[in-house]
């Protein structure tokens, strides 16, 4: 039986070269490139606006206890309910009592990747529940039966050739549809299913303290659909993503809308109080939030990756990590992928068996350049693989390797000794193997930098 690092290593391999999975990867992260240059220029002072996010977002976790029960109490003034979730079969056990009890057969979802985190979509089907993703992205891999591939754009990994040969097959739609053709037809599908849905499930970008408001914020109006239409809205929401005060949303929209895709603002963003009170026309007759928890407060006891909850998920690390723009997001074997990903995958999923995400960088620092609350990632990837280290987690002969060479960089007297030879069968004995076949091993130089230098005094 393979461990998830063979399985890491193996398909990171057979991505990294797959010269038609790079091209798309590429392309795609290119042009969100172009799209963030331009949308950054928006600030006049670009820095400032990430540090005061990171300090906002230090203060909401510092206090989080406080600012969450604010949130209930304000939220169920309004006639909101709210259910806290300690773990993922608490959070599933809650979601179906509620469809049950409203003996609800269709659900409308909006895209959020902690539904991906507590499955949901695989709870309603084995209930025999029949769920709609209405995010195109989401729709596209649903119908692939699929996860998504990224945090922001589930289906970056396909191309527009790729999505109309899958509408072809599973719906007869023209086999050389352009996207506007998917689009349009999408549209038509889930309409009607927005009509029927009993009920609605989205996530939730922000929770606000003060004013007891769930905030969506999207791009295609189907998450406002999936909260007005059906009677019953649920939406699942970390306890993370709480933010103090409706006032933090003035900082909060735009820098998630500028990393995230390059816009100013987000076309559609809903600041929702409760269910609908008498006298509305619109909205669900019962609102639910589900606070998850799911070993965020394990995150939480670590002093410096508890940096990683201020993450609004808006992706810039992924684009720019060199490691995902080579391996993808499949590879991770893991909800959230990239340097975000790598850094609270191990905590959520399991150091012992996942620290090896850990390692899946070149520390270049490029995560933590672009991020948009200033999260040092590259840092708090260190931080867990000297957790990992302290646990006793590596394999033995890494140990060995690395008691080894600990005991030669303090002795001067045994690199001076050892010649270029010995040196260089060595390393050829114990790192070719994790050199890999494509790469030539590095040989030592005949003489050291020492010896050139003592040379070079005495013949001065």
């Amino acid at each position: 039986m393979s461990s998830h690092l063979d399985t890491f290593l193996a398909d990171s391999e057979k991505r990294s070269f797959d010269p038609e999975h790079r091209r798309r990867l590429d392309f795609n992260i290119g042009k969100y490139d172009e799209k963030v240059k331009v949308g950054k220029q928006q600030y006049a002072d670009l820095e400032l606006a990430r540090r005061r996010a990171a300090v906002r977002k230090h203060k909401a976790l510092s206090n989080l206890d406080r600012y969450l029960v604010e949130f209930e109490t304000n939220f169920v003034k309004r006639g909101g309910k709210v259910i806290w979730a300690p773990s993922e079969k608490d959070a599933q056990k809650e979601i179906l009592a509620i469809i049950k009890h409203a003996d609800a057969h269709l659900i409308v979802k909006q895209k959020t990747m902690l539904s991906e985190e507590l499955e949901i979509n695989e709870l309603l089907i084995k209930h025999k529940r029949e769920v709609v993703e209405t995010d195109l992205g989401e729709f596209i891999v649903q119908v692939a039966g699929e996860k998504p591939y990224h945090i922001l754009t589930p289906a970056m990994h396909k191309s527009k050739e790729d999505v109309a040969e899958l509408f072809h097959e599973k719906f007869g739609t023209p086999q050389h549809s352009t996207p506007e053709d998917i689009a349009r037809f999408v549209r038509e599908q889930l309409r009607l299913k927005f009509i029927r849905a009993d009920v609605g499930i989205t996530g939730g970008n922000f929770l606000v303290a003060d004013a007891g408001a769930l905030v969506l914020t999207e791009n295609e109006g189907n998450g406002l659909l999936c909260y007005a239409f059906p009677k019953i809205h649920i939406a699942v929401v970390g306890i993370e993503k709480i933010i103090p005060s409706l006032d933090d949303l003035d900082l909060f929209l735009p820098l998630l809308a500028t990393f995230g895709t390059g816009q100013l603002i987000t076309a559609y963003n809903n600041l929702i109080f409760g269910p609908k009170a008498p006298g509305e026309p619109d909205g669900p007759e019962q609102m639910y939030v589900i606070l998850i928890d799911n070993r965020r407060t394990e995150v939480l006891k670590h002093k410096e990756q508890r940096q990683a909850l201020a993450c609004i998920r808006c992706g810039a690390c992924l684009n720019a990590c060199p490691i995902y723009r080579s391996v993808g997001g499949y590879t991770y074997g893991a909800v959230y992928s990239g340097p975000i990903g790598s850094v609270i995958s191990p905590h959520y999923m399991g150091l012992k068996e996942y620290n090896h995400l850990s390692y899946a960088s070149s520390l270049c620092g490029k995560c933590t350049e672009v991020c948009s609350v200033h999260i040092p990632l590259h840092e708090l990837l260190l931080y867990n693989r000297n957790e990992t280290v302290k646990k006793g987690y590596p394999k033995s002969g890494w140990k060995f390797i690395m008691k080894s060479w600990k005991k030669v960089m303090l002795k001067r007297w045994m690199i001076d000794k050892t010649g270029s030879r010995l040196k260089n069968r060595f390393f050829k004995m114990f790192f070719r193997k994790m050199w890999g076949p494509r790469r030539e091993l590095p040989r030592f130089a005949d003489k050291n930098f020492k010896q050139l230098w003592q040379e070079k005094q005495q013949n001065n």
